[in-house]
């Protein structure tokens, strides 16, 4: 939200970051879980799907992601 806000010229300062990065709504969520825990199944899911990798909607979470190789 305090993006928006920055964005909008609402808020009193605003980081570079908050006024040329993607906003959070066009972004959905794709930087989400990508730190210390690491990407979740859908995302492990998504980028097999991209790939192309057989079976991969009846792998877990630990398959997915030695499929690709991580």
């Amino acid at each position: 939200m305090n993006k928006e806000r920055a964005r909008a010229g609402e808020s009193k300062t605003a980081s570079r970051t908050s006024t040329k990065d993607t906003s959070s709504s066009k972004r959905g969520g794709q930087r989400s879980h990508s730190g210390a825990q690491g990407p979740t199944k859908e995302q492990l899911y998504q980028e097999a799907k991209k790939k192309n990798i057989h079976g991969r909607s009846s792998m877990t979470m630990r398959e997915l992601a030695s499929a690709l190789g991580r």
